[in-house]
């Protein structure tokens, strides 16, 4: 109730505020006009003329009313510089107070709850960051005055330090307004506004905001690279640590763009993808998928089919695949493109400089792209059972016959499944209530009811405690929260439970590059860390790791080091598809149902199952669904998730939409071959038409066609 009484008061005092014509007082031409009578008045009472003026001031802006910047230009005018100074910097900062307390009072517990997951990571800088950020909106007074104030109401920034940075911050802004108020008072006549003192008060109007904030990013500098000494010149333009996906990428458009480029890679070009990750995974999954179609032969009217693995040949294959591709990333065609490929230990000694073997390289630019790494958990007895990790699995030459996998993510669950298909006793263990907990719920559990129809055991809301040896026997004890346990034996376990990045060993530490919290590198939306020169992209980022986003972050990270002086681009996180490869696949873009809910956006639910789709019946590959997101009564996609056959594939055309803003209704509008996978795509646009059709129009077209019968 009283924050009611507090928002009807406003109200009325706000349209009080334009009923009775406050507005228009505060122009400059109300207050030309009026300014004999106005510095008569002050002459004979300047204490009340004063208070007067204050408390006008405050009354506007705690209301958020316009004419803020009027009566800053009003008081240089009618008190001069000094006095004008005073009374708007002690006004202004009482009024910006004001507001933003009951911006918070009235909005801020509401707001912080219903936007709960998308004021997270705002409220996390604010924590952090969140006096810099004040300063530099106050400094920089392109930002709306009065949205500053309200925002950041909303935000978890401490009173205190919001009334003391916005005091000092808007210092130097009420200064450079206020002088210009003093020259609108010099006006007399049209010669006037051409007078130097004029001139120069538009000049800093208009010029503060650069100066300001180039004086900024100097005094940032100065802060950062202080005690390093700066190149005169330099060996390279860019030069990126790591050879996966994001090195690779950055330094390829680094030489497209004839700039000199140089990739450093310790191990092997490629990174985690090529050699230990989606390459070698997908292989080993295809051959599992062979094996589970010839097992599964009388589906497909064979009616006798058999195999048996060599499960040495399989990673055979394994490998071979690896080596058909590795030419893509190899040392040789990078040569050939210009970048110089230094097969080396990366050291990182300044923010320009790295160390490889024996010499000393310098760069203008540094992009950080140095991978993540699997977390191996400290779980008791771990060490001495025999785990193997993504990176290390592929050296098995022996199919184990009981194997244990942790975790219930992407890896995890792939592996899962392709080991099962290969002949392995699986159990995988899951210390939520759901494997592939990214996922809604209704694909989790269906992901969880094929594996366990194909033998696996699952095993959801189960810990790892400890790994123990007995009688040469390996084996490994499961706690659910309420104290349940299970002895499992196994022969081998693959641990699946997460990724780190890569941030130690190469001088991050040594020069202070600043890590999220996460264990991440920090950095910016242009991917800058806290030394400007320095970037990152791909996994060590820690936003998303997948292979197709690392790419997507090196186009970021390269252009903003080599244009960043003219031209800076915010990286796009705002369509980043994914796919889990398990069968049937599991793929993703934008938001799911849960995500939604939990940042308050409402939301309609299409979904079109395959069972009802031409292809997939020819395939005998009915299993999924196509489910899409939109807003209520709109064809704007908010979201897809595809369980099914080809559902990596099929997801690439909903991107596209999304990322051009192309709704449902263009799907359907688009001729799809037949008979194909993609079609499903049309048919769940084709649910959404049918949920949202008009039936007034219907109606009236029935009438029509009735009318028309009738000759």
């Amino acid at each position: 109730m009283k924050k009611i009484a507090i928002t009807a008061l406003l109200i009325v005092c706000a349209s009080g505020f334009f009923v009775f014509g406050g507005a228009e007082y505060l122009t400059l031409d109300a207050l030309k006009n009026g300014q004999e009578t106005f510095d008569s008045y002050y002459s004979a009472n300047p204490a009340l003329t004063i208070a007067g003026f204050m408390l006008m001031y405050i009354f506007i802006t705690a209301l958020s009313l316009p004419g803020a910047a009027v009566m800053t230009l009003a008081a240089g005018a009618l008190f001069g510089l000094f006095t004008g100074t005073v009374v708007v910097s002690i006004a202004s900062t009482i009024g910006a107070t004001l507001a933003f307390f009951v911006a918070r009072y009235v909005l801020g517990e509401s707001v912080q709850k219903k936007y709960k997951a998308r004021l997270t990571r705002i409220n996390q800088g604010i924590e952090k960051d969140g006096v810099s950020y004040l300063l530099f909106l106050r400094l920089v007074p392109v930002f709306p005055f009065f949205l500053v104030n309200i925002l950041m109401g909303l935000t978890k920034m401490n009173v205190g330090k919001y009334f003391v940075i916005s005091q000092l911050g808007m210092l130097p802004g009420t200064i450079v307004y206020v002088f210009a108020g003093t020259a609108l008072a010099d006006i007399e006549s049209l010669s006037d506004i051409v007078s130097t003192k004029m001139l120069l008060a538009f000049a800093l109007l208009g010029s503060f905001p650069i100066i300001v904030t180039r004086l900024l990013d100097v005094m940032k500098s100065q802060r950062v690279y202080g005690g390093y000494k700066r190149p005169k010149s330099y060996d390279y333009n860019l030069v990126a640590i790591g050879g996966g996906a994001a090195g690779l990428v950055s330094t390829y458009i680094g030489a497209a763009v004839n700039a000199k480029v140089a990739l450093i890679e310790k191990h092997k070009m490629g990174g985690d993808c090529l050699n230990t990750g989606c390459v070698p995974s997908k292989a080993l999954i295809k051959t599992a998928k062979v094996m589970h179609i010839t097992k599964n032969h009388d589906k497909y009217g064979i009616k006798s089919a058999k195999a048996t693995i060599d499960f040495k040949q399989v990673m055979a294959r394994v490998h071979d695949v690896i080596k058909k591709i590795e030419p893509h990333d190899s040392v040789e065609r990078y040569t050939s493109l210009g970048v110089d490929v230094i097969e080396a230990e990366a050291k990182i000694i300044d923010p320009w400089t790295i160390q490889v073997g024996d010499r000393k390289i310098t760069t203008r630019n540094i992009v950080v792209a140095t991978g993540a790494s699997p977390f191996i958990p400290p779980i008791k007895g771990l060490e001495t059972a025999p785990f193997y990790t993504s990176e290390t699995l592929w050296s098995l030459d022996k199919l184990p016959e009981k194997l244990i996998v942790l975790g219930g993510g992407p890896i995890g669950s792939e592996m899962t499944q392709a080991f099962a298909r290969l002949g392995a006793s699986v159990t995988q263990v899951e210390m939520t209530d759901y494997i592939m907990g990214r996922e809604d719920v209704d694909v989790s559990e269906y992901m969880k009811s094929r594996f366990e129809g194909e033998g696996i055991k699952v095993l959801t809301g189960y810990k790892a405690s400890e790994f123990f040896v007995k009688n040469n026997k390996y084996y490994m004890i499961v706690e659910k929260r309420d104290g349940d346990k299970i002895e499992i034996e196994f022969d081998a376990v693959i641990v699946a439970v997460g990724r780190k990045a890569r941030v130690n060993g190469f001088g991050l530490e040594d020069i202070g590059v600043e890590l999220s919290d996460g264990g991440a590198i920090a950095s910016d939306d242009f991917l800058r860390t806290n030394f400007p020169n320095v970037f990152v992209a791909g996994d060590v980022a820690g936003s998303y790791q997948f292979t197709h986003t690392a790419a997507h972050q090196a186009w970021y990270a390269a252009v903003n080091a080599l244009f960043g002086k003219f031209k800076k681009f915010a990286v796009d996180y705002s369509v980043i598809p994914w796919t889990t490869y398990t069968d049937p696949e599991v793929a993703r873009v934008g938001l799911n149902e849960a995500e939604a809910v939990d940042q308050g956006i409402e939301f309609d639910v299409v979904k079109y199952h395959l069972n009802d789709l031409d292809r997939a019946i020819t395939e005998s590959e009915t299993e999924g669904w196509v489910k899409v997101l939109t807003p209520p009564k709109s064809d704007k996609i908010l979201g897809v998730t595809i369980v099914g056959s080809h559902a990596g594939d099929i997801l690439a055309e909903f991107v596209l939409a999304m990322k051009h803003g192309l709704g449902l209704n263009k799907i359907l509008g688009t001729i799809h071959t037949y008979p194909t996978f993609a079609e499903a795509n049309k048919y769940a646009a084709g649910e959404w038409k049918k949920a949202n059709k008009p039936e007034w129009l219907l109606k009236l077209l029935k009438s029509y066609h009735d009318y028309r019968r009738r000759g």
